[in-house]
């Protein structure tokens, strides 16, 4: 059988709130056309992010009963950590309330008092990532390999580190360099995965200037999939073994739990250094929370415990990766250029080329996605110049590539809700040339696509 059918069954559902073409027109204007300022009621198909809007099981409902909210070794905790040693065994396990919490507590180590003039490399940070380190006047320079930056270009592994690149700048710049560290799967360069053979060779190169190599791990069942499916060596292996091995190679992570453990709140910081876990862990007191909860209620951490178990179903990953090619073949097919190979977590529509009539800095991802929230309902977000292109000096030049990203929840939509995706494309295809491009009204000193104003050029 080549049919590949969801692995679970449905057992509660939520309503949606229909609205017509004429509403959505008035309600994306009182949200001054920027799609995170919409009620989630006025939405059809959201696909603004898969971060905290899986579906939980029932074994994760259940255990939510077990939660033990003990300020101070409380047993879910010892739970959660054994779980996460499971797969990741890192000496130093410490919870926070979310990924970019573990974020903002790594930057304050490395930065250690005083940021500028250090520089971290990334394959590609994401937006909080990028924020969290030049919040702290740390440069975050992004080393992708060059076809990670060309959205029609097939590759197994575009979300590679570029090796010759990294060795260059370490060589150049070893002393204001605290850590290095890769994205798995590769979020804003079009979810695309890491090889293992890319990770062992950053981790080599770390290891010849003496640097720690730090994985932001929020989608890592999907990039070890992935590798299983992809990567000559590993067809036989099974995920959790690929998981353990990725991790081998690493001297912490970061995590968002609210990915890939179908938890709704949740993340972790987990390093190996004795020193790094102290400064972290006084860290997390003053602003998390005491560190056998770090800000998390027992609940969450028993919900994570059991996700951790929960992801590495390969036949979960199966229908996960493979919901996700469908959509991007049935795309590319009517001629909307997308990234390809498709990603772990999301349809990445190419704006550049879709809207060629919109330069870059009239934002023409997030003209197109508030063109499909017009047409369809279909709420998605902007990764391109209105999201990266604000420049820590004030200024602003255009992002290396204007996405569009549909974010697929976990467990939550249907084939028929995926044919409905690719039907407002082809209606909204018909009309693209119409579609304006945008100038921001107002916008805040850091972050600004979360909160800013836009309003269309006429």
């Amino acid at each position: 059988m080549k049919t590949i059918i969801e692995p679970f069954r449905i057992k509660t559902v939520e309503p949606i709130r229909m609205t017509t073409v004429e509403q959505r027109r008035q309600l994306i204007k009182d949200a001054h056309y920027n799609l995170f300022s919409l009620k989630s009621e006025d939405v059809l198909i959201d696909l603004l992010t898969d971060s905290g809007t899986g579906a939980m099981s029932t074994n994760q409902w259940a255990a939510l009963m077990k939660g033990d909210e003990s300020y101070a070794g409380s047993p879910s905790y010892y739970r959660f950590e054994a779980a996460v040693k499971d797969l990741m065994p890192f000496k130093h396990i410490i919870p926070t309330h979310q990924g970019r919490a573990a974020e903002h507590i790594l930057t304050f180590v490395v930065a250690d008092g005083h940021g500028k003039g250090k520089i971290v490399p990334n394959n590609t940070h994401f937006d909080t990532t990028r924020a969290n380190f030049e919040d702290a006047e740390i440069d975050a320079r992004d080393l992708v390999i060059k076809e990670g930056l060309d959205p029609s270009l097939e590759h197994p592994f575009k979300g590679n580190m570029d090796l010759d690149k990294l060795e260059a700048l370490l060589a150049s710049e070893a002393d204001n360099i605290p850590m290095v560290e890769i994205t798995i799967t590769n979020n804003a360069g079009g979810g695309q995965p890491v090889s293992m053979a890319n990770i062992r060779g950053t981790k080599a190169i770390c290891e010849k200037y003496g640097k720690p190599l730090i994985i932001d791990s929020a989608r890592f069942a999907e990039n070890a999939y992935f590798i299983k499916l992809r990567e000559e060596g590993y067809r036989d292996k099974s995920v959790k073994e690929i998981v353990r091995e990725i991790f081998s190679h690493a001297d912490g992570m970061t995590m968002s739990a609210k990915k890939d453990t179908f938890s709704n709140m949740g993340g972790w910081l987990a390093v190996n250094n004795d020193e790094w876990a102290e400064k972290a862990r006084t860290r997390l007191i003053m602003t998390e929370g005491f560190p056998t909860y770090g800000g998390l209620s027992g609940r969450d951490m028993e919900c994570i415990a059991t996700g951790l178990e929960e992801i590495i179903d390969e036949d979960y990953l199966q229908y996960r990766i493979r919901s996700i090619q469908y959509i991007n073949e049935r795309l590319d097919a009517m001629g909307v250029p997308v990234m390809k190979p498709a990603g772990g977590h999301a349809i990445f529509v190419d704006a550049k080329r879709m809207l060629p009539h919109i330069p870059s800095l009239q934002y023409p991802a997030q003209a197109l996605a508030v063109a499909l929230y017009i047409q369809g309902g279909i709420r998605g977000v902007e990764i391109g110049s209105f999201m990266f292109g604000r420049q820590p000096d004030g200024g602003e030049k255009p992002a290396a590539m204007e996405l569009v990203r549909l974010a697929m929840p976990r467990r939550v939509y249907t084939q028929a809700q995926a044919d409905y995706i690719v039907e407002v494309f082809e209606n909204l295809k018909n009309n693209i040339s119409d579609v304006p491009g945008l100038e921001v009204t107002w916008e805040p000193a850091s972050l600004r696509h979360f909160t800013a104003r836009l309003k269309p050029l006429n």
